[in-house]
């Protein structure tokens, strides 16, 4: 109720605006303590990745890019938070306007292009957090990184995020970053995992902390995609996947206005194929390997759904614009039935 009284004066600003307005908003409300009595916390643990989840809902990367708003967004009543999407150094992402709402469809566009304050700035706003709980750091490649050395980019992320991390999150899904897709098949995708595992290996043995590496996909993918994706992460042993990240489709929205604008849709019209998505992967991994539901989620059957398609945990982000926090508890009640 809260939320849909603010809503109409948070749409009057422009997406970015809106987005700044939210987290000084949430970060005042934390540093008042109003927060757990207006989304008091549902606890439901639940095991996955040799983690313990405070419940099966958490928030996904791109909202807290920098790490900077940790402690208020767990006061959401969240049980994990997903940061970032880092890279090994500070970029302003894509030339503004980038961010688009498309309330007829509950949807969003966005053309980002991982704008951030690099991966030393997030590991100092990790540590000054108080947060506990599960937390997921999100790594990517700069854009201007050659794809053929994206590796060593996400292998210094992973370096400087490792001792801080709960499980590390590898995206190369992105649609905003050039070239980042490809890394998504074929010999690319085998020679990023070989060398990320090798690194885990040595990280692990030098912190005496094992922490799970996570890879996220995309939903334009096709079922040998699946195929394909599925046997790399069970060669090189990868400890959980994300699915899904935003799509370059338009179904649904082609309309509406911003509705051509370049960059990756998300919210509800991403939902059938992310789910289609996630359905495939977990008949391909057989329960082998966790699986995060993401995409399209904006109601708690949304959620329940993604259970039912083989996910352990979900993830919401663009949902959280049109229905506010609100929508942590429904989808926490929904998937408990």
């Amino acid at each position: 109720m809260l939320y849909t009284l603010t809503r109409p004066a948070l749409f009057a600003l422009s997406p970015e605006q809106a987005h700044f307005a939210t987290l000084t908003s949430i970060d005042a409300a934390a540093k008042l303590g109003i927060l757990p009595r207006l989304f008091p916390k549902i606890s439901q643990p639940i095991e996955c990745m040799g983690l313990t989840f405070d419940n099966p809902v958490g928030l996904a990367a791109g909202l807290d890019k920098d790490a900077a708003h940790i402690d208020a967004l767990a006061a959401l009543g969240f049980g994990s938070i997903e940061v970032g999407t880092v890279t090994p150094r500070p970029q302003p992402g894509n030339p503004k306007p980038r961010l688009f709402r498309l309330p007829e469809a509950r949807a969003i566009i966005n053309r980002m292009g991982f704008n951030n304050l690099g991966v030393d700035a997030l590991v100092a706003n990790v540590k000054k957090a108080k947060y506990k709980g599960v937390l997921g750091i999100n790594i990517g490649k700069n854009f201007d990184t050659p794809v053929e050395h994206a590796a060593d980019d996400y292998l210094l992320c992973m370096d400087k995020v490792y001792a801080h991390a709960s499980y590390i999150t590898v995206n190369i899904s992105s649609p905003n970053t050039q070239g980042l897709r490809s890394l998504q098949s074929g010999e690319a995708l085998s020679h990023l995992l070989e060398r990320l595992k090798n690194r885990h290996s040595n990280l692990d043995a030098m912190h005496g902390r094992y922490v799970p590496l996570v890879l996220k996909v995309a939903p334009d993918l096709t079922l040998q995609d699946v195929e394909f994706i599925s046997k790399q992460l069970l060669q090189f042993e990868i400890d959980g996947l994300i699915t899904t990240n935003t799509t370059l489709a338009r179904i649904g929205v082609e309309t509406l206005k911003h509705g051509s604008e370049a960059g990756g849709l998300s919210g509800k019209p991403v939902f059938e194929s992310s789910t289609r998505i996630l359905r495939q992967f977990a008949e391909q991994l057989e329960g082998k390997i966790p699986l995060i539901g993401v995409g399209g989620i904006d109601q708690g059957s949304d959620a329940k759904a993604k259970i039912d398609a083989g996910a352990t945990l979900v993830q919401i982000y663009s949902g959280l614009i049109y229905q506010g926090p609100e929508l942590i508890n429904q989808c926490i009640r929904a998937i408990a039935g």
